[in-house]
C-alpha cells in the first residue's frame, strides 16, 4: 500500500477537466518513492504524448517531497531529474 499524496496544480478548467501539467507528491517512507514517482511519470507521459512538445522533469524538493511536471526545457520523449537548491 502506498500513502503518496497526489496534489494537482490547478489549471484552466475545460468541460472535460484539464489534463494535469504538474503533480506534487509527498511520501512518508522511502519504500514508496519509486512506485509513486513511476505512477506520476506514467500519467504525465500520456499528457505529453498529445502535444509531443515537451518532456518530463522530476524534481526532489526535499526528502519525501517531489514534483513531476511537463517541462519545455526537456526534449519530448525524455525524463530528467533535478534537485531543488
Amino acid at each position: 500500500m502506498t500513502t503518496a499524496t497526489l496534489e494537482r496544480v490547478p489549471a484552466a478548467q475545460t468541460p472535460e477537466g484539464p489534463a494535469p501539467r504538474s503533480i506534487s507528491l509527498e511520501f512518508s517512507s522511502a519504500s514508496e518513492v519509486h512506485a509513486g514517482l513511476e505512477e506520476a511519470v506514467a500519467e504525465l507521459i500520456e499528457v505529453a504524448a498529445h502535444d509531443a512538445a515537451c518532456g518530463i522533469l522530476v524534481t526532489r524538493l526535499h526528502p519525501g517531497r517531489y514534483t513531476v511536471a511537463l517541462d519545455e526545457s526537456v526534449p519530448f520523449g525524455e525524463t530528467y531529474e533535478s534537485f531543488a537548491a
